[in-house]
């Protein structure tokens, strides 16, 4: 059993002014997104520069922040939303949607791709791998926050069991670390090695759409579901249902991908363009 830290969600007091770790895990997500972006930039073959990336984060930063609140209260809080639409403005208490974020940035990528003169894939190609670190340092905030947390363990003596502040006397499981781990850490490796390597246009996104959905539908059996909702069955959780497309098309833009086998940079897209 684990002992949980107990670790103020306010950082840093000055006056009325509050600094909470939540926002600081956001600002670490967005600058972990830039140094990664620009890194990947380095290579000119790729067809990216250091103004393209900087544009392309903070498109997508208000893609996340943006559909990332307006999701989570109209998948999970659409009553309170309705009955009081001001509580959209009320970030301060927590609540972001993957899903809603999700959205917000595909809709802010085909914006940016419209600018520059790319294709919604070669955008979302790019920062693809860019993106898992940002919903690492998320679910820690969600840890720091001792909100989202896991279900009742059912082995009493599992190591990694915790007691939460707001979760009742009742060991958990620490489910917004399994996330960070391997929606973020391990989907980040995955996703940097695949790509370091050409890949048929489209793949790229299917590889992260994949990589999450798949792990996101796992660990969604350890995650206690928001508000209790279960739809199908008597065990599937809003958030698995949410996922179940991501997997679906995942599958299928790897097939369409490699069928395609465009190449938008390396030696088969010289090639492509000279024929």
């Amino acid at each position: 059993m684990l002992t949980y830290p107990q670790i103020d969600p306010i950082a840093l007091a000055i006056g009325p002014l509050k600094i909470h770790w939540y926002g600081i895990m956001y600002l670490l997500a967005f600058a972990g997104a830039y140094g990664l972006a620009l890194w990947r930039a380095r290579e000119a073959e790729r067809g990216w520069t250091a103004e393209h990336v900087s544009d392309l984060v903070f498109y997508g930063a208000l893609g996340v922040i943006l559909g990332g609140r307006i999701g989570y209260m109209l998948f999970y809080q659409a009553d309170t939303l309705f009955s009081n639409p001001l509580s959209l403005f009320r970030v301060w208490e927590g609540g972001m949607s993957f899903h809603g974020g999700f959205i917000g940035v595909m809709l802010a990528m085909v914006l940016f791709a419209r600018k520059y003169g790319k294709t919604a894939f070669q955008t979302l190609d790019f920062i693809a791998p860019c993106v898992p670190t940002g919903l690492m340092f998320g679910r820690l905030g969600n840890f720091i926050n001792g909100e989202l947390w896991g279900r009742p363990v059912v082995d009493q003596t599992y190591a990694l069991a915790m007691k939460f502040p707001t979760g009742g006397d009742v060991l958990r499981h620490p489910s917004q670390l399994y996330e960070a781990t391997f929606e973020g850490l391990v989907l980040f490796l995955v996703l940097w090695w695949f790509s370091a390597k050409p890949r048929p246009r489209m793949a790229v996104s299917a590889l992260f759409l994949l990589g999450y959905g798949i792990a996101r539908f796992g660990i969604e059996f350890f995650r206690q579901p928001d508000f209790d909702q279960h739809l199908w069955f008597g065990w599937m959780s809003k958030g698995q249902l949410l996922t179940v497309p991501m997997i679906v098309i995942g599958v299928w833009l790897f097939w369409y991908a490699y069928r395609r086998n465009v190449y938008d940079w390396g030696p088969r897209a010289s090639q492509q363009k000279s024929q």
